[in-house]
Order: structure tokens, then C-alpha cells, then sequence
């Protein structure tokens, strides 16, 4: 895609979503055709007064003619693609840089530059396509001053539901970018569902990626789950669920959508398209604190054509920790684990198992395993029990646990819960 038509979507994505204009990170001199400047220069002029954004508000502030037109206006709508945004405003700053790197360059010829003067320019450049960061701790210490005197929560993140987990993490930490990983059939999506569920009923915004599995199956596990149902009855409810457990599905269905769950079960997805989905459903809940979910993580399309599936697997475990960064949120993913747990007699999985990628491990901020011991001994004394070992945690302990994991309901509990249960 060519820089106009990728301004053109740029600008058009922002007529459709409002929030982007100001939260995008844009700048005016970004774009080059001065009426998408003068466009985008009007938008900002709207945004920053409250007001609604889309081309008839628009002509009211400015001349139409330095708008390019009430219908130039009206069309860019047909250009605008919010699951690509990211992409194209990449395309757009990329565009910019470049022609300013040939200004620059033109001028330290022109005026003999010495290359000290030309790494400095190079510098402002980097620095002027973005928003300035805050570099002092000053702000930072200042918010510290009272720590010591004010009593702090027992736990600072998204608690898991598992006690002893919620111990070794104090819970799901914003910006981290955590590994859930395992062989087939060990439980990684009950897993999954059970985080998701249990922080929608905390009150927090779970946004689930199913790239493997429908919406429905999705839904019919999680109801499952929060209606303690047979995953085997779901298959028929009216003929093989008892009158109790009938009369208790209402109940169940409105439990659920207490945990306002949402689900995004496009294959194929690249990071980029999920930061915009993501993007939009945070926006739509401010007051709530968000969580991303994805299952899993080698069947997520890299951005671009890499070498190999080792160097793709590496680009996206990239990308998701930066997205972790740029949301401020835990963001979950599930991984596979390779056949080389099968070929050693001790089958709980070790960091060198993780697939495709050694980044996997750098990048991630926490890393857990996922075994089941009746899996490969059916007469094991651990039946219904699920091993979760954290591995790895950048800010924290390892340490290993056990849960009591039902494959007919896909429910997680503490053992001392299920017991007295």
C-alpha cells in the first residue's frame, strides 16, 4: 500500500473511531498532502473540545475547500480498516521518516556537516516521531513518599482463583507477558477459560483470541464451567440434563455474562489486528482493568514474511510483550510445547521444550507448565490433579502447585477447596 491510500485509511479509521485521533500518537506534519494535514490538524481541534468527530462537524470548523471537499470528506470512510490501523499509521511515520532522513542527508551535504552534527539531527528525528517520554523519577518518588505508612493490598494483580498460584505471582501483573505452555491435552484452554472467567467475576475486562477454537465451543466451555455441567451432557441438555440442572441453566447463563467475557475467534490473526480489537473493547470499558487472553501462540500470522517459522515465532513473542507494555495489562498466551517431553521418561516439561523459539523464554516475564500425571499413568494417585510449575517469573519466585482440574466440567479449584466441597 501506497503512503496516500494508507493515510487515506489512517484518517478515514479515525472518523469511525473518535478515540483514535488523540490516543494514536500522531502527528500533523506526519501526513503528506497538506489537506490530510489540515484534516487531521481539524480532528484534533474537535477531539481536544470533546467534540464528535466526522465530516459535517468538520466543515463547520474550517473552509471545506481546505478540506479537500465535503464529499472527499465523506469518502474517506470507505478507506477505513481499524483491525490494520497500526499497520498503516506505521506505514504513514515510515513514510515521513524516510523523506526527512533525504532532507537531512541533503543538508549536511549542502552545509558540510560534520557526522557528530548528522547523528544529532538523526537523534531529533527519532525523538520528534512520537511522544516525548517521561525520562525523571522524580514523579515517581514523589508517589512513593507515603508507602510506607499507607497499608497495601494483599495483592496487587488480577488474582488467578488459585490460591497457591496468586501466592508465587501476587496475581496477574499489569504489563506482563506471561507463557502458559503444554503438551496436548494437558488442559491449557480449561486453563485459560478459568483465568478468563475468574477475572471477569473480579470485575475485570477479559478479552479472549481463540485462533483454534469456534465462539461457540468457547461459550459452551466457559458455560460449562460456570454451571458445573458435563461437558458430555452440553452435547443434548434437554435430554440428558437432569430437572436440576435445567432449572439452574438461567442461572448459570446470567453468571457468565456477569463476567462480560469477550471473544474474538478470527484464525489467522496478527498481533497488530489484535491490539486493534483489544484497543477498541478497553475504550468501550474505562473504569474497567483489562486482561488479554490467546489461544495460542504458534498459530498467530507473523506481520511479515520471516525466514523461518523459528524467526516468526521470535518477531511475534516481540510483539506481544510490547503489547503487554502498550496496554498496561497481563496479556495471557498459551504455548506449545514440543514432542521432546514424549522421548524422556520424565515428562514435566523443561524451559528447552518450549516450541519454535528461545525468544519465548527471553521475552516472556513469566513462564508456566502445565502436566497431568494420569495423562501418561492412568492408575496415577494424582487423578484430578493438574500441575502448574512457574518456571520462570522476572519479578518474583518459581515454585510448583497442584489443582484439582475436572476434564468433565473444565473446572479449576484449590485441592482443599474441592475436598470440602
Amino acid at each position: 500500500m501506497n503512503s496516500e491510500l494508507a493515510e487515506k485509511s489512517v484518517l478515514g479509521t479515525m472518523l469511525q473511531e473518535n478515540y483514535l485521533i488523540l490516543d494514536s500518537g500522531m502527528k500533523e506534519w506526519f501526513f503528506q498532502t497538506q489537506i490530510h494535514k489540515n484534516i487531521y490538524a481539524s480532528m484534533c481541534e474537535l477531539a481536544r473540545k470533546g467534540k464528535s468527530v466526522d465530516y459535517i462537524t468538520m466543515i463547520v470548523v474550517r473552509e471545506p475547500a481546505e478540506l479537500g471537499g465535503a464529499n472527499y470528506l465523506a469518502e474517506l470512510n470507505r478507506f477505513a480498516n481499524p483491525t490494520r490501523f497500526d499497520e498503516y499509521k506505521e506505514i504513514v511515520i515510515d513514510t515521513w521518516k524516510e523523506q526527512e532522513k533525504i532532507k537531512l542527508l541533503h543538508l549536511a551535504q549542502h552545509n558540510d556537516w560534520t557526522i557528530a552534527q548528522i547523528q544529532k539531527a538523526f537523534d531529533t528525528l527519532q525523538v520528534n516521531d512520537t511522544l516525548a517520554p517521561q525520562t525523571s523519577i522524580k514523579p515517581d518518588l514523589i508517589a512513593q513518599y507515603e508507602r510506607p505508612f499507607i497499608k497495601q493490598e494483599e495483592m496487587t494483580g488480577i488474582t488467578t482463583g488459585l490460591r497457591d498460584l496468586d501466592y508465587i505471582l501476587n496475581g496477574f501483573q499489569k504489563s506482563e507477558f506471561i507463557v502458559v505452555a503444554a503438551r496436548p491435552s494437558m488442559g491449557k484452554t480449561d486453563t485459560l477459560n478459568h483465568f478468563a472467567l475468574t477475572a471477569g467475576l473480579h470485575g475485570h475486562l477479559p478479552i479472549v483470541f481463540s485462533l483454534e477454537m469456534s465462539r461457540t465451543s468457547i461459550t459452551d466451555r466457559l458455560i460449562a464451567c460456570a454451571g458445573n455441567y458435563s461437558r458430555l451432557k452440553m452435547r443434548d441438555p434437554h435430554k440428558y440434563f437432569t430437572e436440576a440442572q435445567k432449572a439452574n441453566w438461567t442461572s448459570a447463563l446470567k453468571h457468565l455474562n456477569h463476567a462480560n467475557i469477550h471473544i474474538d475467534d478470527r484464525s489467522g490473526l496478527k498481533v497488530s489486528q489484535m491490539k486493534a480489537t483489544a484497543r477498541k473493547i478497553i475504550k468501550s470499558y474505562p473504569d474497567k482493568r483489562p486482561i488479554i487472553f490467546i489461544d495460542y501462540l504458534q498459530i498467530i500470522r507473523a506481520e511479515q514474511h520471516a525466514g523461518n517459522q523459528t524467526q516468526a515465532i521470535g518477531q511475534i513473542s516481540a510483539d506481544l510483550k510490547t503489547m503487554a507494555k502498550e496496554f498496561n495489562c497481563p496479556v495471557v498466551v498459551l504455548s506449545q510445547l514440543s514432542r521432546a517431553v514424549e522421548q524422556r521418561q520424565d515428562k514435566h516439561p523443561m524451559m528447552s521444550d518450549l516450541r519454535d523459539s528461545g525468544n519465548i523464554e527471553q521475552d516472556a516475564d513469566v513462564v508456566c507448565f502445565l502436566y497431568r500425571d494420569d495423562y501418561y499413568d492412568k492408575e496415577s494417585d494424582a487423578a484430578d490433579h493438574l500441575e502448574i510449575h512457574v518456571a520462570k517469573q522476572r519479578n518474583g519466585p518459581i515454585g510448583s502447585l497442584a489443582v484439582y482440574y475436572s476434564k468433565d466440567t473444565g473446572q479449576l479449584r484449590d485441592i482443599q477447596y474441592a475436598t470440602d466441597k
